[in-house]
């Protein structure tokens, strides 16, 4: 009777994710260095202490820079997202070939870069190269006849 080979995937290994390695150092990467340097040196020669103090203020401020760079992706976003959202109202000029002038609707924050809303068309933020503000031909006519008066005559210091 002849027997069949065993085929690895019979028993589920094959079917196993491949494991992504990390590309970023980050905490727990270097506590685990930390704890398998303690766990294989040498017990005649014991780490020196001020030396794992140091690595341990060298972890805290890893993290601290790390949390550091998160605030300030977060506060650039919300910038840009004011300072967009403030662009609606305002006449704008595109670059590029086509160069697109005309006053921005609407703002829309669903991509990677936010869009402005010109005349119908979507407009990257970064293709924008001049802002103005809407120009406004209803002005009151001023009457020539009519001469300006101050509201508040002009005082005479008082002598004291």
């Amino acid at each position: 009777m002849p027997v069949a080979p065993i085929d690895v995937t019979q028993f589920g290994t094959g079917n196993q994710p491949v494991r992504a390695p990390k590309q970023a150092m980050d905490g727990e990467v270097f506590m685990h260095l930390l704890v398998t340097q303690l766990a294989n040196q040498d017990p005649s020669s014991p780490m020196d202490t001020n030396e794992m103090i140091a690595q341990t203020t060298q972890l805290a401020s890893m993290e601290k820079l790390n949390m550091l760079s998160s605030t300030q992706n977060v506060s650039l976003a919300i910038q840009q997202r004011t300072a967009v959202a403030g662009l609606i109202g305002q006449e704008i000029t595109t670059g590029g070939k086509e160069p697109i002038t005309g006053v921005v609707t609407g703002v829309s924050f669903a991509g990677l870069e936010p869009m402005l809303t010109v005349g119908g068309k979507q407009v990257p933020y970064g293709n924008v190269e001049s802002i103005r503000p809407v120009k406004t031909d209803v002005e009151p006519p001023a009457d020539k006849d009519e001469a300006v008066s101050d509201p508040k005559p002009e005082q005479q210091p008082a002598d004291v």
